[in-house]
């Protein structure tokens, strides 16, 4: 998992499995934030399967899909809102972790 800091406490990358998730709470991770549609590539776990997960290890897990081709400054605002309400160190992830660090750049200029 590469793993790429947006500011204090808060990360990005790319698709997160099981194991990913458990590393990431032993990191001390409080918050993780998943921008991808389920169903957009085979392989891809649900993400209701990584928010047991997360739950289970005493996280929180926001599951808040984005489409890269799509989305809204309304998408971006609702982005940004719920961001700042999770507790930090915050992990946002998407396919690769692009499209969360766009949404988040854009975020952060609003």
């Amino acid at each position: 998992m590469k793993v790429l800091e947006l500011a204090p406490q808060v990360f990005v990358s790319g698709q997160l499995y099981d194991h990913d998730i458990r590393l990431a709470a032993k990191q001390g991770v409080r918050s993780i934030m998943n921008n991808r549609p389920d169903g957009e590539a085979v392989g891809q776990p649900p993400s209701a399967d990584l928010q047991k997960t997360a739950e289970e290890l005493g996280m929180t897990y926001v599951y808040l899909p984005v489409d890269s081709r799509t989305f809204t400054r309304e998408d971006v605002e609702h982005f940004a809102r719920t961001c700042e309400g999770l507790e930090r160190p915050l992990l946002i992830f998407c396919r690769s972790g692009a499209r969360s660090t766009r949404v988040w750049e854009i975020a952060e200029t609003l």
